[in-house]
């Protein structure tokens, strides 16, 4: 087993993206206070992360292109970390540490 993180930074704001609802497969939780999410023990391999980010810019009545943001990943067999950088038009992601 391995463990997985994910941290969304709201990088139109430079915030937290606090209250993002993230499905890791069909595992579901909500970023914390500072846009973290810790997955504990995952299985290393291919994985789907789903971000709800069109509820999310809807809740704060905020205009999005994205409904959804769905990264496919392969976990590795230590810790993995997904971090995204969301704004309303455009997203970045990157495996962190």
């Amino acid at each position: 087993m391995s463990t997985a993180s994910t941290h969304v930074l709201d990088a139109a704001l430079g915030l937290p993206a606090r209250g993002l609802a993230v499905t890791l497969d069909s595992r579901q939780a909500v970023t914390d206070d500072d846009g973290r999410i810790s997955w504990g023990e995952v299985t290393p391999g291919r994985h789907v992360l789903t971000f709800a980010a069109g509820d999310w810019f809807a809740a704060q009545d905020r205009e999005t292109f994205f409904g959804q943001v769905v990264l496919d990943v392969v976990l590795g067999p230590d810790h993995t970390h997904v971090a995204l950088l969301l704004s309303p038009f455009a997203y970045t992601t990157y495996r962190g540490s």
